[in-house]
């Protein structure tokens, strides 16, 4: 079987993570609360080199997780047959579930971190994923 995935979905849904990320950590959503949460000094000043480093790389891994959620869709959507749209937000949701949370619990509990912070990262991850699902699914493959 081929997978078909939509490039133009992939990367419109890497797109969606960072302003889904630069909304929910601004100073006037999240980005207070976080940044006392986390210990992150927002005062710091960060080069334009690490800055680009940092948005880059956060760039690649949104695109391999589109990627990844696109192409699950798309078996998801040849084994379920529902529309879509329901199967890209369904596996949306199970993939942030079973992987991203799981992972980020059981990070955080090992490093000690506060159960407010968890569930803000939780939070921005589930929008974060959703949102991808939806433009993937609205796409379609």
């Amino acid at each position: 079987m081929d997978v078909s995935v939509n490039y133009w979905a992939v990367l419109l849904a890497a797109v969606s993570s960072m302003v889904v990320g630069s909304i929910w950590y601004a100073n006037g959503v999240f980005g207070n609360t976080w940044s006392k949460l986390a210990h992150v000094d927002m005062t710091k000043k960060v080069s334009g080199g690490q800055m680009a480093t940092m948005l880059g790389l956060t760039f690649v891994a949104s695109l391999v997780t589109a990627y990844v959620l696109a192409h699950v869709t798309f078996l998801s959507n040849q084994f379920f047959a529902n529309s879509y749209m329901q199967d890209a937000l369904s596996t949306a949701f199970w993939l942030w579930l079973g992987f991203t949370a799981a992972r980020i619990l059981t990070h955080d509990l090992f490093e000690g971190r506060r159960k407010k912070l968890t569930l803000l990262t939780w939070g921005n991850e589930l929008v974060t994923i959703m949102v991808m699902g939806l433009i993937i699914g609205l796409m379609g493959a």
